[in-house]
């Protein structure tokens, strides 16, 4: 994909783009609304400038930045850096149709499995991971500073075999039949 091509999706109202600076102050927006450490403008930045072994885009409702992701590749693995969906779209899908194309975007990229981490607190998005087919292998103690919280390490193995195809084009015809997400 080239940047700045729009990534069709199974979200009606929703779009993928790939991430550029003039996103970021959207995205900063979110990031501090939904995180008790949030990033800054300066990681974004560096993680952006990094052209080889990373992919960030947006969704966007409109012209609207409403969630964004990351991911970073090493060899055979990718490991997502950031998911975010403004408080106000939760639970319509953003998050699952950023999920998708990380899941797609793995694939293409070669890479076979994925990795996370996920806040022990944070129960929707462990749920949603697990419908993904995230398991949890470990713990990180303390692993968010500002809280002290602690976070599980989720992956999932084998993306490109015909079981976790097949589990994706689920979650994919499901959202298909959601009603369209407006601004």
């Amino acid at each position: 994909m080239r940047a700045g091509e729009v990534v069709t999706t199974a979200l009606p109202g929703i779009e993928i783009h790939t991430m550029h600076r003039r996103d970021l102050r959207s995205v900063l927006e979110i990031e501090k609304r939904v995180f008790p450490e949030p990033w800054s403008s300066t990681i974004f930045g560096s993680e952006l400038a990094l052209r080889h072994g990373r992919s960030y885009r947006v969704a966007k409702a409109g012209r609207h930045v409403v969630g964004y992701r990351g991911l970073m590749f090493s060899g055979e693995e990718a490991h997502v850096t950031t998911l975010a969906v403004a408080p106000e779209y939760h639970r319509r899908g953003v998050a699952t149709l950023l999920l998708l194309d990380a899941v797609r975007t793995t694939v293409e990229s070669g890479a076979l499995h994925l990795s996370l981490e996920v806040a022990f607190g944070n129960h929707g998005a462990q749920a949603l991971y697990r419908r993904f087919g995230f398991s949890p292998v470990g713990i990180r103690k303390g692993y968010y500073q500002m809280t002290g919280e602690d976070a599980y390490v989720m992956w999932a193995y084998d993306l490109p075999s015909p079981d976790y195809a097949g589990r994706i084009s689920g979650i994919e015809a499901e959202l298909r039949n959601r009603p369209a997400v407006s601004k």
